[in-house]
């Protein structure tokens, strides 16, 4: 079809009308946004002949997104999060902020107000029948190998059947879920299970536009961590555990060369006995280098909704309803 209209001075005019520069109130940043938005759909629409009907099934996929809140799962399906990390590296190599564990991406899943331990925590609730006990440990040291005492490491991550507590109702409070505060010697430790890795939701909307793109949801294993202490730049990262069939085709991105850890397998009784367990047992050893900063605002995380963490916040009641 030869028709184009978007360059003509009657759709110009009117994505200028759209998008509010013909109104006195209003903010400024959020229409410059929007008209480039409304520029690049349109635009689209003219180049690619898009039918009525094939717009109106996109509002559809997008009631149903936004109805079932998994908008924060088809993001990093669709790249967002792990761009933005591409773009804040970039920011930091200009700066010349460099050094640290490497940042990946957040995930939809974490849920404010984890307990909270001094040195080392048992994560897990004991009620999963499949669960192989992890012991996950590490040190958390500054760029000059010092080590950082009374650092935070929150941690979360899936059951053996790749499900979130609180998201999965069938799980306690806070299975899984655990800050820990770093000893003298930066150190850490948990015990824990083994996650599973988990896909969208069968015929859910995310798990409809990865379809359309000829694409697979699934996620490998994976633990999150949030690190943070005073004068380092807080970590937003997760690592993947080695050996997974998804390790290096993670529908989210999150995969990093120098983040996949293997979980070794302990049979040795003497070291079972040390940490007084009934069996064998596998080790994921996880070390975090932080970067020192002066700058407040790169001690903590980026804001974002965030389930319970702000209970007068709607978005982040919000950000705890997703189906996934």
């Amino acid at each position: 079809m030869t028709v184009k209209i978007f360059e003509t001075p009657e759709v110009q005019n009117f994505l200028k009308a759209v998008s509010g520069f013909d109104e006195q109130g209003g903010n400024h940043r959020a229409k410059q946004i929007m008209h480039r938005l409304l520029s690049d759909l349109y635009r689209l629409i003219d180049d690619f002949d898009v039918t009525p009907e094939e717009y109106w099934s996109t509002v559809s996929l997008l009631n149903a997104l936004g109805g079932q809140t998994q908008f924060g799962l088809l993001s990093p399906g669709l790249g967002f999060d792990h761009y933005l990390d591409m773009r804040q590296d970039a920011i930091d190599a200009e700066a010349k902020r460099n050094g640290g564990t490497p940042r990946t991406i957040e995930g939809p899943l974490y849920v404010a107000g984890a307990p909270v331990a001094e040195g080392f925590a048992r994560m897990d609730d004991g009620q999963d029948p499949d669960g192989e006990t992890m012991w996950l440990t590490g040190q958390v040291r500054d760029v000059d190998g010092k080590p950082v005492a009374g650092a935070k490491v929150e941690i979360w991550h899936a059951d053996s059947k790749g499900g979130y507590s609180f998201f999965d109702k069938s799980q306690s409070a806070y299975n899984l879920r655990r800050t820990i505060v770093t000893d003298a010697q930066g150190r850490y430790a948990a015990r824990s299970i083994i996650p599973s890795g988990y896909g969208v939701p069968e015929g859910a909307p995310t798990d409809q536009v990865l379809k359309a793109l000829g694409r697979h949801g699934q996620r490998p294993a994976h633990i999150h961590f949030f690190i943070s202490a005073p004068g380092h730049r807080h970590l937003t990262t997760q690592i993947n555990l080695a050996g997974d069939p998804y390790t290096f085709d993670d529908f989210a991105f999150a995969t990093r060369e120098e983040l996949v850890v293997p979980a070794n397998r302990i049979e040795d009784p003497a070291e079972i006995a040390r940490r007084e367990l009934d069996g064998p047992f596998s080790e994921v050893v996880f070390d975090i280098e932080l970067a020192r900063t002066e700058a407040a605002e790169l001690q903590v995380r980026h804001k974002r909704p965030r389930a319970l963490e702000d209970a007068a916040d709607q978005a982040s009641q919000l950000a705890g309803t997703a189906e996934v």
